[in-house]
């Protein structure tokens, strides 16, 4: 039987394809993008990281003037997002932008929202139709409260929009703060439509509580099979939200590559300082793509056996630490000695 996620309609920004299977990693830029220098620099700073489509803020002319330039120097999509100026969309299209995101039942008379969906028609751009709870339609707020259903019937509401000018290359985002109220909207949409679905918790918070909500939120929803894409919304730099995206995707089984890291939580037993090495260890491999598994243990008693599937791993002493393969001792090293052992161990594998 196809998850919710195999099934969803498949669009595509420029040559990303969003839905149909996978799932895509999304961040935004901070910059002001009328700033073309800053935001190229940040851009590249994310797409080196892992970021499969960058999205920029539209809030006047100027930056969608710079969309030409931003557009032609990036090989990712760039999306352009937008609030009520139909103009702004237009002008991003014709500068390159690879998708839209604005809400149609916001932008004014139905020539206008027919100009954005013809253009975007003709020049094959997707179109992101965002509700978050701060922007359900009022006559919809109104019939259901400040729930997930009025931000889905709004979904509904600027779909037909678009659908009556023969547009269809839609996507949809249903965010809220609350992760309840986010997990039960993205179902809900799920269970009524087949359009991708880009997910995310809004307004999650500062890198820490931000990414535990963000995590809950995501995670259970990309567990359910839902979500085309995914942003982590966080107060932090946007290279962050990307790391974190994709601990989240290999925490889920969605994500291969790269090396996962295991480390215990330390106890009375552990006789090393497990947590700076822990943490030295893990910072030296986040720029090593092997798809190994690497284990940090305190103690001989969670070493070997607790991580025995670990292609490699060490487990403190006393002031030293023991090195071991798929759960085979191979040898005793000083603690001075354990990170520089296990990247040389590491590089030869």
């Amino acid at each position: 039987m196809l998850t919710p996620r195999e099934n969803t309609k498949p669009v595509y920004a420029k040559n990303v394809k969003i839905g149909g299977g996978g799932v895509v990693i999304q961040s935004m830029c901070n910059t002001k993008t009328a700033d073309v220098n800053a935001t190229l620099e940040q851009i590249k700073g994310m797409v080196d990281e892992g970021c499969e489509i960058v999205r920029l803020a539209v809030p006047d002319m100027n930056a969608a003037k710079a969309f030409d330039r931003i557009c032609s120097s990036v090989s990712v999509p760039v999306v352009a997002d937008i609030h009520f100026d139909y103009r702004l969309a237009l002008e991003c299209v014709a500068n390159g932008a690879s998708k839209i995101r604005i809400n149609p039942g916001n932008i004014g008379s139905m020539d206008r929202v027919e100009a954005v969906a013809k253009s975007c028609l003709q020049n094959n751009v997707p179109i992101r139709i965002g509700v978050n709870m701060g922007s359900i339609d009022k006559e919809m707020e109104k019939q259901f409260g400040r729930t997930p259903r009025a931000m889905v019937e709004s979904a509904f509401m600027h779909i037909k929009l678009l659908n009556k000018f023969d547009f269809d290359d839609i996507v949809i985002s249903l965010k809220a703060s609350d992760v309840p109220k986010t997990i039960e909207a993205y179902r809900l949409m799920s269970e009524r439509c087949n359009y991708p679905l880009h997910i995310g918790v809004t307004e999650a918070g500062t890198a820490y509580s931000g990414l535990i909500k963000s995590a809950m939120g995501i995670g259970s929803l990309l567990l359910d099979g839902i979500g085309d894409t995914i942003r982590v919304s966080l107060t932090a730099p946007p290279v962050e939200e990307v790391t974190a995206a994709k601990y989240i995707l290999k925490s889920a089984g969605l994500k291969e590559g790269g090396i996962e890291f295991v480390s215990c939580p330390s106890c009375g037993r552990c006789k090393i300082n497990q947590v700076e090495i822990a943490n030295t260890v893990e910072k030296a491999l986040s720029n090593i793509n092997k798809p190994i598994k690497v284990a940090v243990m305190g103690c001989a008693v969670n070493g070997p056996g607790e991580a025995k599937d670990a292609d490699i791993g060490v487990a403190g002493g006393d002031g030293c630490a023991i090195l071991f393969k798929k759960g085979e001792i191979i040898r005793k090293i000083p603690e001075s000695e354990i990170l520089n052992t296990l990247l040389k161990e590491i590089e030869e594998m």
